[in-house]
């Protein structure tokens, strides 16, 4: 560090800033500062920096899986806004209740700062008491989960649009093909579904269910009743599978049946037809999740709640009921 301050012409403190990203440094020193560290090989040194602060600079991820596409992207998100930070990542699996106390056990192993629970993963530790040593941020928890903080996309609020969207151009109802029970995104669709029916005064279908693969939309697909014109499926892999059901039963997108996913994934738009679905923000969900996570390290605050809003997007899986 010595080095690198007389070959940058400043303090040792100002280098000591520059390496801990404090805002107190204008930002030609820290150009400087950095040039003189890439020239001479200088990084910080973690396990050092870890007994000066009492932070390894390390974050935890739990999950349930990572073939889901919402898991696997909203794990890239939370790398990607972890690394811009400076913390490392550390990801951990649980697949039930009762590995909980293990999984928190391995994250105290690896001396994380605080972790973020992901989506199925949260359902999980609903009947558990999450631990105070560690903070947390909850993806996909509503209202408060005390010290913690919680987030969620708007699962219902775009639910709800996509109903709205199909009773708009005529469709008589919406058949909902739903993601598994105890999700609690897939309670959230199901509700803003529901709820945007009611509010037009007309009655809910019995719900098809899937378990968020293609393969389970084709099949719960093939139970859709022949008068049916419009589905709303919870995401975009079950409306995937709803498109090749169709297909397979010669009833012709968006001609005879208009179909709606959710998430927007990245081959969405090159679904035959392509798909109308709601967008959630991936990238903007694990940057907020890191965002609130890092605050409450470094500040010691509270948790808070926070809901991140979604968009309906229109392409050609969706038209007027045929008359």
């Amino acid at each position: 560090m010595a080095d690198v301050a007389h070959l940058a012409g400043v303090s040792g403190q100002t280098v000591s800033r520059v390496a801990n990203d404090s805002p107190r440094v204008d930002p030609a020193t820290r150009d400087r500062v950095r040039a003189a560290m890439a020239q001479l090989g200088y990084r910080p040194h973690r396990a050092a920096r870890a007994l000066r602060t009492g932070r390894t600079q390390t974050l935890g991820l739990m999950v349930s899986t990572l073939a889901s596409v919402g898991n696997s992207r909203m794990l890239q998100a939370v790398a990607d806004a972890a690394a811009v930070r400076g913390y490392a990542l550390v990801v951990v699996t649980v697949t039930a209740a009762g590995d909980l106390q293990g999984a928190f056990a391995r994250l105290r192993d690896q001396e994380v700062d605080g972790a973020v629970i992901l989506n199925e993963a949260t359902a999980l530790t609903a009947a558990t008491e999450l631990p105070d040593d560690i903070p947390l941020l909850i993806v996909d928890a509503a209202g408060s989960a005390g010290r913690h903080a919680t987030l969620h996309t708007d699962h219902a609020g775009g639910a709800a649009a996509a109903v709205r969207h199909l009773l708009e151009l005529g469709h008589p109802t919406v058949h909902h093909l739903a993601g598994p029970a105890g999700s609690f995104a897939a309670a959230e669709r199901e509700r803003g579904w529901r709820e945007a029916l009611a509010a037009a005064s007309v009655p809910a279908p019995p719900v098809l269910r899937g378990d968020w693969t293609a393969a389970s939309g084709h099949i719960a697909t093939l139970a859709l009743p022949p008068q049916a014109t419009a589905l709303f499926a919870a995401n975009d892999q079950m409306a995937l599978g709803a498109l090749r059901a169709l297909a397979g039963e010669g009833r012709d997108v968006p001609g005879a049946v208009s179909v709606v996913g959710f998430d927007d994934i990245a081959d969405a738009a090159d679904f035959r037809p392509p798909l109308t679905t709601v967008r959630q923000d991936f990238d903007a969900l694990g940057e907020r999740a890191v965002e609130a996570l890092v605050h409450g390290i470094e500040s010691g605050a509270p948790g808070a709640s926070d809901i991140l809003p979604t968009s309906l997007v229109v392409r050609s899986s969706t038209a007027p009921a045929a008359r």
